[in-house]
């Protein structure tokens, strides 16, 4: 069987993963055949390092996407560039001939999201959102709890993501700082959790009210720091001894490599200071979600917590099921593993309707993001991949309902009211999910007199 050929366009710290699973772990069924960038000299360095490899991989500038395309003959163009461009090259990519896989999020507003719809329904190719948590074992565990029916019917979640202030803050010395380029946290980040949701319940959402500010990341904390001579970014900053959120891109060779030595080419700063008047993403959300079924959400995402991960509770028909989750920390492209859980620190319990509450043995998690990295790039590339009963694919209609949970917010935060997700796109289809327990069918009264499974207490 031929190798299936891949170009990637965008060459920043997560691009990184893609490059290396065609490279080195799926070499036998995928060839990395172009890569594209804005930044010239972040072009070289991944030229460099995949010519360590024994490989031969032509560099094109974002201006010259479509000689690339002509030249290298792709069958599938991953994503990874800046949040705000994804429209244009996913886009472009079918219009060409090509299908794609993105990274999440697909894109950062309604327009974008609706141009990517319609050009996928007009070319029909194929069209990949990388929602990466599906694929951890404990969140897949969950959705397989919530299928066998335990709780069932979900009616509510509760749902928490606290980000730390090392990985948290992050978002606030990057392009991320700004809704123009990344639809702030609830666009960004949220699309992560949002997605979780609706695939957990296998329902999207149809109404969204939102609330939300900066209340952290500002000059006004910087001032009760009592920084008094900082600079708009880290390096050489006089309050450097002083900061605890100060970050030296000098230590870090992997984000020293990647941006310090090519600022040169774009003018960007990675370590622009997270307390600057130039940010204009909120630190501090909250959200309530209606969904299709009934079914409502409370969501709230910090980004300034003593520790990191999220806790989420489900309650439906028959009982309830609380998941906590604590993550490693990390500052984006740092080389350590991002997102690993912790073990003593995440769990999930169920609490039955009559019956006492128990903990279960979690699936086992290692690797990024809560060991969900390393399997979805499986499914990605490699074609012996067995079929999924939890269908964690995803594709571009995933990826339009679990932006636009995070695009009503922001429209949310900026009219004052709850927004209608119909009010921002048209012609969107409901995505591929697992079925669901039925919402008829009868509710035994007495579990614990009938039922004859033994059950670890928690």
């Amino acid at each position: 069987m031929a190798k299936k050929r891949y170009a990637q366009v965008g060459v920043g710290d997560r691009s990184f993963m893609y490059s290396w699973a065609l490279t080195e772990r799926f070499c036998d069924h995928a060839e990395l055949v172009g890569l594209c960038d804005n930044n010239l000299g972040r072009l070289r360095t991944r030229a460099e390092w995949i010519a360590g490899h024994g490989l031969e991989v032509p560099i094109y500038l974002d201006t010259e996407f479509d000689r690339m395309i002509a030249e290298t003959k792709p069958d599938v163009v991953i994503v990874t560039s800046k949040d705000a461009t994804h429209d244009r090259y996913i886009c472009r990519a079918m219009e060409l001939g090509c299908d794609v896989i993105t990274e999440k999020p697909m894109t950062t507003d309604e327009h974008k999201c609706q141009r990517i719809l319609d050009t996928q329904k007009r070319t029909g190719r194929q069209c990949t959102v990388t929602f990466n948590y599906r694929y951890s074992p404990p969140r897949t565990q969950l959705k397989d709890l919530l299928m066998s029916g335990v709780i069932g019917n979900v009616v509510s979640v509760d749902f928490h993501w606290v980000l730390d202030t090392r990985h948290g803050a992050d978002y606030f010395r990057r392009w991320h700082r700004n809704k123009a380029n990344s639809g702030g946290l609830l666009v960004h980040k949220a699309t992560h959790h949002f997605d979780l949701v609706n695939w957990w319940l296998s329902d999207v959402p149809e109404s969204v009210f939102a609330l939300g500010a900066r209340n952290f990341y500002r000059p006004e904390t910087a001032e009760r720091y009592g920084f008094t001579r900082r600079s708009e970014r880290c390096l050489d900053c006089p309050e450097a001894d002083k900061c605890p959120f100060h970050l030296d891109l000098r230590a870090y060779p992997r984000l020293a490599e990647t941006y310090l030595k090519n600022e040169q080419y774009d003018g960007y700063f990675r370590d622009r200071c997270v307390f600057s008047g130039d940010i204009d993403i909120e630190d501090t959300m909250h959200l309530t979600v209606r969904y299709r079924s009934g079914a409502t959400m409370s969501y709230s995402l910090h980004a300034f917590s003593p520790w990191e991960g999220y806790t989420v509770a489900i309650t439906g028909t028959k009982g309830r099921i609380e998941h906590v989750a604590q993550e490693t920390v990390y500052i984006s492209g740092d080389g350590t593993v991002p997102g690993e859980l912790k073990p003593e620190g995440t769990h999930i319990r169920i609490f039955p309707h009559f019956c006492s509450p128990y903990e279960v043995e979690l699936w086992k998690a290692e690797g990024g993001h809560g060991g969900a990295d390393p399997v979805m790039l499986g499914v990605l590339f490699d074609p012996t991949t067995p079929a999924d009963k939890y269908l964690r694919a995803a594709d571009q209609r995933s990826g339009a309902w679990s932006i636009l949970t995070g695009i009503a917010g922001n429209r949310s935060l900026e009219w004052g009211r709850p927004v209608q997700i119909e009010e921002l796109v048209h012609g969107l289809e409901l995505p591929d999910y697992p079925p669901m327990p039925d919402p008829t069918e009868p509710i035994d009264p007495l579990p614990l007199k009938h039922s004859t499974a033994t059950r670890r207490s928690g």
